[in-house]
């Protein structure tokens, strides 16, 4: 009995330090493959760079280079944005809320930026405004809006860029302009936004150049180099004032929309009417990169949980919740990742990805994560597509990639790579992050 207790004993710990030399191993090998495929790439010789490789089912790193130090991560910032919409916003978004009062009704919007967008073509809040019309005098309670239209470290000379569309508390139209050329002339939608288009001396529509005033609602039209065709343009939100312009505008003989900035109502005193599957917002979000969608979702995630929009307050109860226990506390400030301000570590992303599978699942990540050969990734990762699911980011200077990855043997590994301030094309570091990738794919 002793001998056969001894010759177990001895097993298991060879079997142990068989485990120890493997990983020794592994880790020598990634530390190889990362140094000739990033860190000696020409493109990456001058960046600052972060890499973590991380194995869920051993709960140990794989590799980690510079894993706990801090980067500007563009567009990563769009994962902890999900992860947060994911838990908080149910399986369907609250479009509107709203209560009967003494023969009027007050609405409050909820961020939604599904409203009235051309991708989605059932409109439940719609539908009831418009069932409203004629019937009684609508308020809207704006007590709730307690944010900017644009966010912390925004770069506010891109205002009239697509991606720079204005947070608002009652998105419409995606807050965004389409402007077209139909029978030689500017056409707009909404149409509302034609009476302020103002047409320069010397301008041609078939040749226009659009501007806008920062701070108001007026397009000036020029004569441009190029041929135009259609162009996007956010427009200023204020508040709710331009969605009330629109909403009376857009449902006609809606009678007039009132402001009550002191409409202090309790959340759960109002009813709801929900509008889209919440992952039918978090699917393009993360595959094409959607600024507005990242920015809104957050709003809306602060909201249900603390009744009023407010970035600051709602990173704040996250960071000490759900993020308590994140290896290097983050600086975390906008939603989308527009702002130079956010600083994460790669340990940090690769901890709340592990949150995101732990909780929500593989399946439901797979939906909403882009694959090889999709979104922002579509002309990276086609071979073998469908093992890796990630989040890209860009900024000048900055590439970041994260996400999970599928090796050939089946292991999946979580992975965060973090690239600053190089003086390459951001193709050039990614081509050298996907030979690095998929090295362990093949390998591992």
């Amino acid at each position: 009995m002793k001998k056969r207790t001894a010759f177990v004993k001895q097993l298991l710990i060879l079997n142990y330090s068989l485990l120890i030399l493997t990983s020794c191993s592994v880790t020598k090998q990634i530390s190889q493959s990362a140094k000739a495929d990033v860190l000696d790439a020409k493109a990456l010789q001058t960046a600052h760079v972060g890499i973590s490789i991380f194995d869920p089912s051993t709960n140990k790193y794989l590799y980690n280079y510079q894993g706990d130090k801090y980067f500007v991560p563009a567009s990563n910032i769009k994962i902890p944005t999900c992860y947060a919409a994911m838990k908080y916003l149910g399986d369907t978004l609250v479009g509107l809320k709203y209560k009967y009062d003494n023969g009027e009704y007050v609405i409050q919007g909820t961020g939604d930026p599904t409203f009235l967008h051309q991708e989605y073509l059932n409109q439940p809040v719609f539908n009831f405004l418009e069932s409203l019309k004629n019937k009684t005098l609508i308020h809207f309670s704006t007590s709730n809006w307690k944010e900017k239209h644009w966010g912390s470290g925004w770069s506010w000379n891109d205002y009239e860029e697509y991606y720079m569309a204005e947070r608002s508390p009652f998105p419409i139209y995606g807050n965004m302009i389409q402007f077209s050329l139909k029978e030689k002339q500017i056409k707009a939608t909404p149409a509302l936004f034609e009476k302020t288009l103002i047409y320069l001396p010397g301008s041609n529509p078939e040749y226009a150049q659009i501007e806008r005033d920062i701070n108001k609602n007026e397009f000036q039209i020029t004569k441009g180099k190029n041929k135009f065709t259609e162009m996007e343009m956010p427009f200023v939100t204020d508040g709710y004032s331009i969605a009330s312009l629109l909403l009376a505008d857009t449902l006609h003989s809606l009678k007039p929309v009132f402001e009550l900035p002191n409409y202090l109502d309790q959340p759960q005193h109002l009813s709801k009417i929900h509008s889209q599957l919440t992952d039918s917002l978090l699917k393009p979000m993360m595959h094409r990169s959607d600024n507005f969608f990242a920015e809104q979702s957050l709003l809306m995630v602060s909201n249900e949980m603390l009744g009023v929009m407010n970035d600051a307050k709602i990173i704040d109860t996250i960071l000490k919740t759900d993020f308590k226990d994140l290896p290097q506390k983050p600086r975390w400030v906008d939603g989308s990742g527009l702002s130079r301000y956010n600083l994460f570590t790669p340990q940090d992303f690769v901890a709340i990805l592990n949150k995101m599978k732990n909780e929500f699942g593989m399946e439901r990540i797979k939906v909403i994560f882009a694959t090889g050969g999709e979104g922002t990734i579509s002309s990276y990762y086609k071979v073998d597509s469908g093992y890796i699911f990630a989040k890209t980011g860009t900024l000048s200077g900055v590439v970041a990639f994260s996400g999970f990855l599928y090796t050939k043997k089946g292991k999946l590994l979580i992975f965060s790579t973090l690239v600053n301030n190089h003086q390459a094309t951001s193709t050039e570091v990614r081509k050298a992050m996907e030979k690095f990738l998929q090295g362990i794919r093949n390998k591992y």
